[in-house]
């Protein structure tokens, strides 16, 4: 069977359901493919007690907002699902599921041909919107583990109880690093954290969270264009549970977590540890630092009248260093799994076309290809750091469509969420 569309939105996420209800708003037919349910990764890859990062006044597409009755309340992931579950319904997005796209291919004339599980599809235009992380990225020391040690992911992790017992070795300390290490430790587990770069925040302060803060500092306005190599910088790491706390891998080391440096390698049940955990903790510290310093900046010229108090803080004893080492034996420690929390990747090779970097990155520039019709969505970094985020992945597709209406000589649309 084949068919003919004006536009195909591949995935039925975020970023997915955003696209068609701008396009509706546009008057631009289109189809949202969705390979599994609406949602998917929500429903399937995260862990239980995962609560979203952001307050839940952040929890925004076009034309919806969140509207419960704690909006700075951290939700749990399963409330993001039926966010999104009510939004497609909504704005009745002609979502199908279970249709996954096998093979992207350019059309002899002009637009795109798409291989689907039943079916080949003809479209003029297509927005690739499968997500901001969609494979685990699992570094090359993993496949030296001994197969005596249950390896996994953070799509995989579900809670400490799916383990075997013993140690653990979490490998990354971003949010998903951090939060399953602690989880772990609260648990009563042994837990190893091997530190990757990343930078440290308040939760809140002066009465405002962090989220509040970096919109008012100008950080999410901030392009990838302006960083050298469009390179991102290191993530911020925050947790929104237990009502959103300050994350500190120092604490973590206070608190019972062995933290240790960058893991380089393994050969024979023994890990090769690179040890540089301080030197990461002192620039998790100095981005602390000079966000207080900036925030303290912006509050004493422009908007302090808003704020709460600066309250003072007793500082816990911290440990000024963690003690390096240069490896961990497998055995003698009783690590019996490891979690590689250590990014991710994309996962682009059912298109089949020369849209992608030497990097395997897509090519592009706030979702627009060098290819006509071909666009990206939801991006981590795409074009800001609110790309991949509820919050911001409306604005990137308000762009996208009024793109699509100008190079078909429509008007642009007005209003929206």
């Amino acid at each position: 069977m084949s068919e003919q569309h004006d536009t195909v939105i591949i995935g039925g996420g975020q970023a997915g359901l955003a696209m068609s209800s701008v396009l509706r708003r546009h008057g631009l037919e289109h189809v949202v493919l969705e390979r599994r349910r609406i949602g998917e990764r929500w429903r399937t890859e995260r862990w239980d007690s995962l609560r979203f990062q952001f307050p839940n006044w952040t929890v925004q597409l076009p034309e919806r907002r969140y509207a419960g009755d704690d909006p700075d309340g951290f939700a749990h992931y399963g409330e993001i699902l039926r966010f999104l579950e009510d939004y497609a319904a909504s704005t009745r997005a002609p979502v199908r599921e279970h249709t996954e796209v096998f093979a992207l291919h350019e059309a002899d004339d002009t637009g795109f041909v798409l291989s689907t599980t039943d079916s080949v599809l003809h479209a003029r235009r297509v927005v690739v919107a499968t997500g901001p992380f969609q494979r685990p990225l699992i570094p090359q020391p993993a496949h030296h583990i001994p197969p005596s040690v249950l390896q996994t992911d953070p799509t995989r992790y579900r809670c400490p109880a799916e383990l075997p017992d013993g140690a653990v070795l979490v490998v990354g300390s971003g949010a998903s690093g951090c939060q399953i290490a602690d989880e772990l430790l609260h648990a009563g587990r042994r837990v190893y954290l091997s530190v990757s770069q990343h930078r440290r925040a308040p939760r809140r302060f002066r009465g405002r969270d962090v989220y509040w803060w970096l919109e008012k500092l100008g950080r999410f306005a901030q392009t990838i264009d302006s960083f050298p190599d469009r390179r991102w910088p290191p993530s911020t790491v925050i947790t929104g549970v237990n009502g959103g706390y300050n994350v500190n891998v120092r604490q973590l080391a206070a608190d019972g977590i062995a933290v240790i440096g960058r893991v380089a390698g393994a050969s024979r049940g023994t890990v090769a540890i690179h040890p540089n955990a301080n030197q990461i903790l002192d620039d998790a510290d100095t981005a602390y630092d000079t966000f207080l310093s900036a925030a303290r900046q912006l509050a004493a010229t422009e908007i302090g009248h808003e704020l709460a108090d600066e309250q003072p803080m007793e500082a816990p004893r911290l440990p000024a260093t963690v003690e390096e080492v240069d490896s961990l034996d497998l055995t003698r420690t009783n690590i019996r799994a490891i979690i590689w929390a250590t990014g991710y990747t994309y996962d682009f090779g059912w298109i089949k076309l020369p849209v992608f970097d030497q990097r395997g990155r897509p090519a592009q520039h706030r979702g627009v290809t060098q290819r006509p019709g071909l666009y990206f969505l939801g991006l981590h970094w795409m074009h800001t750091f609110q790309s991949g985020l509820l919050a911001g992945v409306g604005n990137d597709a308000e762009y996208l469509a009024d793109h699509m209406s100008a190079s078909s000589g429509r008007c642009p649309a007005t209003g929206g969420g």
